[in-house]
Formats: C-alpha cells, structure tokens, sequence
C-alpha cells in the first residue's frame, strides 16, 4: 500500500500520459471540429491562392460579402475563429505565414457577419531590406499578425 505513494519531490503529474491527437480529437465538441476543418481548408486555398495567383487577385480571398450579423455573438465568434486558425496553423505541413492566416481569418469573420479587415504593412530591417506584414482587424481588435503589426506602417486595407 505505502509503495504506491510518491515521494515527496515527485510530481503526481508523472503518472499521468498525455492524450493522444485522436484523444484530443474526440475531446472536442462538434462545433469546433467543423471551426477546425473549415479553417484548415481556408489555410490551404489561401496557401494555394497566395503561391499561384497574383497578388491583386490572391488578396481577394478573404474579401467576401459579409454573411448575417450576430452582433449577440460577435466576441466569440471571434475568439472560436482565431483558436481554429492557430490550431489549423500550427498542424499544416508547411509554415502558413502571416498573409495565408490573415486571408483565412478574415474570410471566416466576413461569412460569420463580422466586418475583418485585412492590412497590410511594411518596414526595413536591420539591413534595410523590406518587409511585409499582414494582420487582421475586426471590431477595433487585432485577431491574426497582432505581434508584430506595431512594427509596420500600414500602407494597405482590404475590407
């Protein structure tokens, strides 16, 4: 009986195994394996949008007409939208930059009735080469690319 007892610099956490991907999986309610699913595939059409379009049309993706409002909801449909994008970010095969996250993300808020925005920003690094960031604004609140968007001067919005 007193075998089983810890020691008192062991965690009790280390008899605990971690869940497997499909425990996880099945740990979720529907509605975020449907939120999970759909911004996988917004993350590859951006992917594929962003790699074999050009610009001008890529940036369009996430501009769609905006679906029925639910002002009721707003927050956290936002808050689900962002958790689905990182989750679906973080398990792609390839890294979805800040522009396939943010064409994915505002193209989920804008069906859902939330008016996202889509900036795009520039800067010079330390050797004076440009760069480019994109982030993602809805109801005053930077949802995707907030990190680093203070870093950037603004120099393009799509609604």
């Amino acid at each position: 009986m007193f075998s089983r007892l810890k020691m008192r610099n062991e965690s009790w956490h280390a008899d605990r195994v971690k869940p497997t991907a499909i425990q996880r999986w099945n740990g979720l309610a529907p509605s975020r394996r449907a939120l999970f699913i759909e911004s996988a595939a917004a993350l590859l059409a951006a992917s594929l949008a962003v790699k074999v379009l050009p610009f001008n049309w890529a940036i369009r993706l996430g501009s769609r007409p905006i679906g029925l409002p639910h002002p009721e909801h707003s927050a956290e449909v936002m808050s689900n939208v962002q958790w689905a994008i990182d989750a679906a970010a973080r398990r792609m095969p390839w890294n979805a930059v800040c522009i396939q996250r943010g064409l994915a993300a505002q193209r989920m808020l804008r069906r859902r009735g939330i008016d996202a925005h889509l900036h795009y920003g520039l800067t010079n690094d330390d050797d004076n080469a440009l760069k480019a960031h994109v982030w993602v604004e809805a109801m005053g609140e930077v949802l995707v690319g907030g990190e680093e968007a203070g870093d950037y001067v603004r120099v393009a919005t799509f609604p």
